[in-house]
């Protein structure tokens, strides 16, 4: 797998500062369910309590279904 770069002058176009335009990707790709709240957390560059503020700023709902519940439950039940 390669780095993406994306050129200054590209970013310089969205009139965006470079952590929110890294902000505004994450947000999009988790949006779109390409990345988990982990993974575009990390594209942002924030903790995930930061990121959740970010989405919840922006109204995008926290994706979480029958298998995140699941899981939580398994791993509660091993505390």
């Amino acid at each position: 797998m390669t780095d993406l770069v994306i050129p200054g002058h590209v970013i310089a176009q969205t009139q965006l500062s470079h952590a929110d335009f890294l902000i505004e990707l994450a947000v999009y790709l988790y949006d779109k369910e390409i990345l988990s709240i982990g993974k575009a957390r990390s594209i942002a560059q924030q903790d995930l309590i930061a990121f959740q503020k970010e989405l919840a700023k922006r109204e995008v709902d926290i994706k979480y279904d029958l298998d995140d519940y699941l899981t939580d439950m398994k791993n509660m039940e091993n505390l």
